[in-house]
């Protein structure tokens, strides 16, 4: 156990699992449609607000940040609603913190920590919403892997006395991370954001009996990636959110049913200035024993046995200026993946060190068989930008 650990061993936000988190936000769901968690539920979601409501309904936006929300649309409908700003998790992205949203647990409790994920179970890094590995090939069940046994947590939706629906994008609605996630839920997959509100108002009409509906947009997300969050297009996609919301709750008035939204992560714009490659730090890749895994925002380093010392040095001397680095475990003591008893195979998900670039910035690490993707958005840092979420509340 390491002793002495600062408050905050890196620079930026750290995730608040007391209160003022995503996480925080899920356990109160969850008390509020009969079950239990180890977390206790966020302060902007006092018990009342759950009061005679015959519905909850939480719509995740992917890759709306509280920051940016404001800026775009200070006087539009999810800025009127806003209640404040919740920390997502840590890493700040949809591969950590869809999990959360879909278990109600935190990072240390359902153990995926990015993008790429290092399963040593499977001897593979993994991409843990496709479900394949890193370098190519099948999902977990045509690999002839039981998905629900290898994640591990209990989906939410068992843990709650309420029905359930999960609406969600048809191309992934029967992925097998969805299928592991998604328990005794009926799940709804969509075409397009009219569909989505379309098949959500009539599942809220169909049946007037308690339901507990997580609805999923990724559209938003995806711009910010290849076009910037500062672009044109996100900016109009926005407005077209907020009024499909409002033709929504025009459908579903009456309904008894308070409506949440938030987001998995913001995101923050980069340019090819901000790009750090290890293709020209070969002295930092050999000391690696595993691709870097994470994020380019968070990056998990393994070590090769006895190069802790050149890896160390080389961080902090020519890179010292460009990144921050910490033990993996001063991580998790300081509480930055939750708190309570961790993932089984949580310490091998985390690696040695993580890399966290300054500003801006962002690693890669290609392996032979990827090409380079400029994206442009990018998330998975300590930024506010990026950690802060809005909390919007409606009723109808």
């Amino acid at each position: 156990m390491i002793q002495n650990v600062q408050t905050n061993p890196v620079p930026g936000l750290k995730p608040d699992y007391a209160g003022g988190g995503i996480v925080n936000l899920m356990a109160s769901i969850i008390g509020a449609l009969g079950g239990r968690s180890a977390y206790p539920g966020a302060a902007l979601l006092p018990a009342p607000d759950f009061a005679g409501a015959t519905n909850v309904m939480l719509l995740v936006i992917d890759g709306l940040g509280d920051a940016w929300l404001r800026h775009r649309s200070p006087d539009g409908l999810l800025s009127r609603h806003r209640r404040g700003a919740l920390t997502s998790t840590f890493p700040s992205t949809t591969a950590t913190a869809i999990p959360s949203f879909l278990t109600g647990d935190g990072p240390l409790q359902h153990g995926l920590t990015g993008w790429y994920t290092w399963f040593a179970e499977l001897a593979c890094v993994m991409t843990v919403l496709p479900g394949t590995p890193r370098y190519g090939g099948v999902p977990y069940r045509r690999a002839g892997l039981d998905p629900q046994r290898l994640f591990w947590s209990r989906p939410l939706t068992e843990r709650i006395r309420t029905r359930s629906l999960i609406v969600t994008p048809k191309r992934i609605a029967g992925s097998d991370f969805n299928q592991a996630h998604s328990g005794p839920a009926h799940v709804l997959g969509y075409a397009d954001l009219p569909d989505l509100f379309r098949q959500t108002a009539r599942a809220l009409r169909r049946d007037r009996g308690r339901k507990y509906l997580y609805c999923y947009w990724p559209e938003l997300d995806s711009i910010g990636h290849h076009q910037g969050m500062n672009s044109p297009t996100a900016a109009i996609h926005l407005r077209e959110i907020e009024q499909a919301l409002t033709d929504f709750l025009a459908a579903a008035a009456g309904t008894d049913t308070l409506i949440l939204v938030t987001a998995d992560h913001g995101q923050v714009d980069t340019g090819p200035t901000d790009l750090i490659d290890l293709a020209d730090h070969p002295e930092l890749a050999e000391c690696l024993m595993l691709p870097l895994c994470g994020e380019p925002r968070a990056a998990f380093c393994y070590l090769r046995a006895g190069r802790e010392s050149a890896f160390l040095d080389y961080c902090r001397g020519p890179l010292g200026t460009l990144v921050d680095v910490c033990p993996s475990a001063e991580l998790v003591a300081a509480g930055y993946f939750g708190r309570g008893r961790p993932h089984p195979r949580f310490a091998e998900r985390i690696g040695d060190y993580c890399l966290l670039p300054r500003d801006h910035r962002i690693l890669r690490q290609l392996l032979p068989c990827e090409e380079p993707r400029a994206l442009i958005g990018q998330h998975g840092g300590l930024s506010a930008t990026e950690l802060l979420v809005p909390l919007c509340v409606l009723r109808v």
